[in-house]
């Protein structure tokens, strides 16, 4: 019998895939990188064949470092990164333009005309998101005004959209398959997640034909099967699909109300999970589908999306030079007692929760001429424990909940020296599980449970394993006085000239 799930795991800057057998343990992985575009300042592109044709090479080289055979796979899972926005022809399956990157910012005017319009408080309570550039709505708007002729192609049904779980959906099934789930559709700007179905107001006010919109089905049950010869020799069922935070949250078992999760990864996102409650949030938070398990039927979460989080490290590698490598940047930050006074606002591509400026750009503060590289990787390191602490304390408040322990996965997650400084600024204790890779996880567990490899919830919540906690250490005097100090550098950054 087989009894092992292929989770793909497409994310922002490479696509993952890993092999998981019944007791949730990971038997291969394999990853492969591709070209991040950068057109122009604040604009990010991604080539939708590229997107593919990695995943592609992930999914085979993982089954085969596993020494699996296709026929040991039971179903496939897909968790992808979200809101990212691609359009392609129905006919040829060729994509009409790049795909426009959630990080992306170029329909900000957009955005500020529908707010001055007043649209935005209608677009809140109806999708649960806040009017901004990251969510899928305005990017597929400004494909379709600005690439020639696509606004007719679409207008006669010849173009389909969706974000990266489509895509992949199309490449996989020969193009038999248009669909998304739950998750990945409450985070477009053009699905109501009360109703479950798209929104035709939104849809008339971005002028966006609902031809080529794909079917919203449950993140569990069989989407399509895999095209033998795509994959592996044989037809697969796709029986999961979710977007990689709401994927999270399934793969970290936080299945009650209150139970939260935060994965630091490119960006860095909490979610809490709010029950069969849509809670609106009064303090910059998004309102968002956690999951489906079946039609008509959906649990919530709050989120707090912020921008910037490992993307810092990649800057500080990438674009400065200052690490050889990302892992170098806990050595660093070792090296000296404090931050010296530097605070590094990664405000790359504007601001997320709870801010949502748009217009705010990345800020180092407080350098002297006694400032060194260990105090601007660990200042880098500090911004990210400092945006969780503002997206937990407005969650709070919105939930009414005092959190008393944050779960916690991503790969910055297993930084030792991010995580205890994370427990330190939240003054609540951080869990680090046994498998960090739970965005790809719960990918697995929902293909696994409409796949009956797993009976249920419960089930899935009895795997879920600690591998670490760590203890607030700090004194509060202290945690305080560098919050402040965070809170200052972010006010100048957020300044206008």
């Amino acid at each position: 019998m087989a009894e092992h799930i292929l989770a793909l795991d497409q994310g922002t800057t490479s696509s993952r895939a890993i092999v998981f057998d019944r007791q949730s343990k990971i038997v291969a992985v394999a990853a492969r990188e591709f070209e991040q575009v950068y057109p122009r300042p604040g604009w990010v592109e991604h080539k939708p064949a590229e997107i593919w044709d990695s995943q592609r090479e992930a999914a085979l080289a993982a089954v085969e470092q596993s020494g699996l055979s296709w026929q040991d796979i039971t179903a496939v899972g897909i968790t992808n990164q979200r809101e990212t926005t691609i359009l392609w022809d129905r006919n040829t399956g060729e994509p009409v333009a790049n795909a426009i990157v959630w990080q992306c910012r170029r329909t900000a005017d957009i955005c500020r005309d529908l707010r001055q319009q007043g649209l935005e408080k209608d677009i809140t309570a109806k999708t649960g998101l806040v009017v901004d550039a990251y969510f899928s709505g305005t990017k597929v708007k400004w494909l379709l005004d600005t690439v020639p002729g696509l606004r007719q192609r679409a207008n006669r049904g010849e173009i389909a959209f969706g974000t990266v779980d489509s895509w992949l959906l199309w490449q996989l099934t020969g193009g038999a398959v248009h669909a998304t789930d739950y998750t990945n559709a409450s985070r477009t700007m053009l699905y109501n997640i009360h109703k479950l179905e798209w929104d035709e107001e939104i849809l008339n006010w971005l002028d966006i034909p609902r031809e080529i919109l794909p079917r919203v089905q449950p993140s569990s049950g069989v989407f399509g099967n895999v095209v033998a010869g795509v994959l592996g020799d044989r037809e697969l069922p796709i029986a999961g699909v979710a977007g990689d935070q709401q994927a999270a949250l399934f793969g970290q078992a936080c299945f009650r109300p209150g139970e939260a999760k935060n994965t630091y990864g490119t960006g860095c996102f909490m979610l809490m999970n709010t029950g069969e409650q849509a809670m609106s949030s009064e303090n910059g938070l998004l309102t968002t589908i956690a999951w489906g398990l079946e039609p008509g039927k959906v649990e919530y979460a709050l989120e707090g999306s912020v921008f910037i989080a490992g993307a810092v490290i990649q800057w500080l590698r990438d674009q400065l030079g200052l690490l050889e490598t990302a892992a170098q940047s806990e050595e660093l930050a070792r090296q000296v007692e404090d931050n010296g006074g530097v605070y590094l606002v990664p405000a790359f591509v504007g601001l997320g929760a709870p801010y949502w400026d748009m217009e705010a750009r990345g800020t180092i503060t407080g350098l002297t001429r006694g400032s060194t590289r260990q105090h601007v990787a660990r200042a880098a390191l500090e911004s990210i424990a400092y945006q969780s602490r503002d997206v937990l304390a407005a969650m709070e408040a919105d939930s009414g909940l005092k959190l008393s322990l944050l779960k916690v996965d991503g790969g910055a997650a297993a930084n030792d020296f991010l995580m205890q400084f994370q427990s330190d600024i939240l003054k609540c204790p951080v869990a680090r599980p046994d498998v960090i890779e739970t965005t790809a996880l719960g990918a697995a567990y929902l293909a696994g449970l409409a796949a009956g490899l797993w009976p249920d919830k419960n089930h899935i919540r009895q795997k879920w394993l600690l591998q670490r906690r760590f203890e607030p250490e700090m004194p509060q005097s202290t945690a305080r006085e560098l919050y402040r100090g965070w809170q200052q550098a972010v006010a100048r950054t957020r300044k206008r000239t």
